[in-house]
Order: structure tokens, then C-alpha cells, then sequence
């Protein structure tokens, strides 16, 4: 009976969150006071859902598959679980199950069956899994097509030593529960990004995941250090993102959402940030935004050299809930910075914090009057208090999925 139940409830549940999230694009009069109602709307659906869902961790993706001991029998409910911007983020939801059997070999214009290449250039929606634990040192970029999940659990993987990931104009791709690290350049060299067509790439940044012109994207649950450039970056058009449960360390520019205070049209780029934590070995850019609306909840950030979170362009940023815990006690610590404008322009910023726990001398500084029209249809995940930050980023990182038992 319960296989029958869940799956009917979990639709009303999601159904209940998309709802409560749609506000009229109207114009915002009094944008805290209808953001704080959307807020009120999704906790009450979430809460009234919690008994059914949760496994009590409080982390609404997790507790939306985590508890399932068959998850491997189950993979792609996984698809129904992303909240936040990049909420609709199907992947290869509805696609064959295609297994990664080999971990070297990487020929990046004639891919062979079995590597994880291979399966990530294809046409149709692909389940990516692998067969066994491995270490895949690519030789080019891995430049993924549309409709694709790269699911790394019940395995220990990790994409590491070469050139990384790569969504460039492309949408639907979830990437989850891998490790991505020590990531290098790669290019001047021919690369194939599906079954029908290769071309001559120029040199990457090495970047671990880099997302450019492309939508609905969803990277969960993967553990990313020391790559050559950024851990996460979107710029180029990027929209309907969500970044979650990542666990990230020993890196210097974490991530960058935006690479041009010229390119207007990031105007639209929508991201959430949730659930990751920030950890040893940090500098800065957790996240460094320019152009549009950032959402950075729930967070635990222990540790940052420069700053945690910053940005050009006038970007909105809205701060909730998160834990900021300066690294040296004797100092105070600020948490932002506002970059390449003097004070007289970026004290209309529109950057607020909501609920954040600052600890050890760290602090927040705030700007802008109000928010912006878009506020309140992007304030599409309620924050949970910062007192239970600790919790909810427990599992932050590549987590360790058995067959037969919970993650």
C-alpha cells in the first residue's frame, strides 16, 4: 500500500510548493510584505507534508528521497525532488538507465560505449550511473547534452586530474553525488558534443562544473575542491538554477555567476544556493554575482579568506538563514563585498539578510531600500532558521549510498 501512497502524495506535495511559489508578475508595492507571505505559504504546505516525506533532517530535497531504503530501485524520483530556481530541472527523468563500465580510455571524438562520455553526448534523456567505484581523468572538456543525470551513488566517483564538466547551451542536466576536483584546462583541440557533431574547442578555464547559456540545472550532493579556475560558475545567459548539498573546500575563486558587468542580459539569470557547505580552504566568490536575482539559503559558511558573498552590476542578493562563522575570533570579519563601484552606487544594491546567524565577528552589510519587482516570485524556498544550519547540512557533499539501506 505504501508504494502506491507515496509517490500520489509526493505529486501533491510538489504540487502544493509550485503553487505557493506563483506570484502575479505585477508590479511589487510592498515587496517584504508579499515575499514574507509566499514564505508562509510554502512552510505551511511543507509542514502539513512532513509527516508523510521527511525522515526528519528538515532538508526538503533530502528528505523528499533519503528515506526510500530502495533508492536504487528507485533512482529517478530524485528528478521530483530539486527545489529553488532550478526546481524543474528534469535531467534524464523518464530515460533508460545507461551504466559507466569504463573509467579510462577517454577518446574525446570517437567516445566509446561504456565511458561516461559516450553517454553524456547522446540525443535522448540518459540516467547515468556507474558500475563500480572509479577515478575518470578526461582528456577534453566533458561537454554534456540536454536531458542528462550523471548519478554517482552506490559508487565512489571521481572526475578529477583533467579538464571537467561543461553545460553549454544545452538545459535539463542534473549532476549529483560526485566528486569534482584538481580540475585543469583543457582545449585547442577537437571535442564531440553529441552523436552527429564535434568542433575545435578553445582553451577552458577549468572550471569543476561550468555552465554556459543553458537552463534548468541542478548540481546536488557533489564535493568539489582545488580546481584551476572556478568550482561552480554560470555566466553567458544561465537561468533556473539551483546549487544544493554541495560540500566545498580548499579552493580560491569558489564561484562565479556572471563573467561580464557588460553582459545585460543576465539580467534574467535566476539561482538558489542552499544547503552546501562552505569549508576549509575557502578565499572567496561563495557566490561573486553580478547581473540578477541570487537566493543564498541555508548555507554553512566556517570558512572564507576575503569574503563570502559579493558582486557587480547590481545583482539582488537575498541572504537567509544561513550560518556565517568568521575563521578568527579576534577579528571582526565582513561577510560581503560590493566590487568595482564606488559607495554612492552600490548603497542601491538591493543586497538583505533575513534570519543569518553571524558568528565570530562577522558581519553583513546591507544596501538598497527595497527589492525589486522580481523579489517576490523568486523567493521560491523558505528559510529555515539558522539555528538548525548544522543539521540541515549534515550530508552536505557526496554522500555514502549502499543498495538495501538509506543513504
Amino acid at each position: 500500500m505504501r508504494q502506491h501512497t507515496m509517490p500520489i502524495l509526493l505529486f501533491f506535495f510538489l504540487s502544493s510548493l509550485l503553487a505557493a511559489s506563483l506570484v502575479a508578475p505585477s508590479p511589487v508595492h510592498d515587496p517584504d510584505a508579499i515575499a514574507q507571505q509566499v514564505d508562509r505559504s510554502i512552510e505551511n504546505a511543507t509542514r502539513r507534508n512532513l509527516g508523510y516525506l521527511s525522515c526528519g533532517t528538515g532538508n526538503p530535497i533530502d528528505d523528499c528521497w533519503r528515506c526510500d531504503p530502495n533508492w536504487e530501485k528507485n533512482r529517478q524520483r530524485l528528478a521530483d525532488c530539486a527545489i529553488g530556481f532550478g526546481k524543474n530541472a528534469i535531467g534524464g527523468k523518464d530515460g533508460k538507465i545507461y551504466t559507466v563500465t569504463e573509467s579510462g580510455n577517454d577518446d574525446p571524438v570517437n567516445p566509446k560505449p561504456g565511458t561516461l562520455r559516450y553517454g553524456v553526448i547522446q540525443e535522448e534523456p540518459l540516467w547515468i550511473i556507474f558500475a563500480r567505484d572509479m577515478t575518470i581523468q578526461l582528456k577534453e572538456e566533458l561537454i554534456m547534452n540536454s536531458f542528462k543525470t550523471i548519478d554517482g551513488r552506490g559508487a565512489s566517483v571521481h572526475i578529477a586530474g583533467g579538464p571537467c564538466i561543461t553545460v553549454q547551451y544545452v538545459t535539463n542536466v542534473i549532476i549529483h553525488g560526485v566528486h569534482i576536483h584538481d580540475c585543469k584546462q583543457g582545449g585547442n583541440a577537437m571535442v564531440r558534443s553529441s552523436p552527429t557533431h564535434y568542433g575545435w574547442r578553445t582553451l577552458s578555464d577549468g572550471d569543476g562544473v561550468s555552465i554556459f547559456g543553458s537552463s534548468h540545472i541542478w548540481v546536488d550532493h557533489c564535493s568539489l575542491s582545488n580546481c584551476r579556475d572556478g568550482l561552480i560558475d554560470a555566466i553567458e545567459g544561465s537561468t533556473a538554477i539551483t546549487i544544493s548539498n554541495n560540500f566545498m573546500t580548499h579552493h580560491d575563486k569558489v564561484m562565479l555567476l556572471g563573467a561580464s558587468d557588460s553582459y545585460v542580459q543576465d539580467k534574467n539569470m535566476q539561482v538558489t544556493i542552499a544547503f552546501n557547505h562552505f569549508g576549509e580552504g575557502l578565499v572567496q566568490r561563495m557566490p561573486r554575482c553580478r547581473h540578477g536575482y541570487f537566493h543564498v539559503v541555508n548555507n554553512d559558511y566556517t570558512h572564507w579568506e576575503m569574503y563570502a558573498i559579493g558582486g557587480s552590476a547590481n545583482p539582488t542578493i537575498n541572504s537567509q538563514g544561513n550560518r556565517f562563522l568568521a575563521p578568527d575570533a579576534r577579528f571582526s570579519k565582513e561577510v560581503t563585498k560590493h566590487e568595482d563601484a564606488p559607495e554612492s552606487e552600490w548603497k542601491n544594491w538591493n543586497w538583505r539578510t533575513e534570519g543569518d546567524l553571524m558568528l565570530n565577528g562577522a558581519f553583513f552589510t546591507t544596501s538598497g531600500a527595497g527589492a525589486s519587482s522580481s523579489y517576490a516570485r523568486a523567493s521560491s524556498l523558505s528559510a529555515r532558521p539558522s539555528s538548525v544550519v548544522s543539521s540541515l547540512t549534515s550530508g552536505a557533499g557526496v554522500l555514502s549510498c549502499r543498495k538495501g539501506s538509506r543513504c
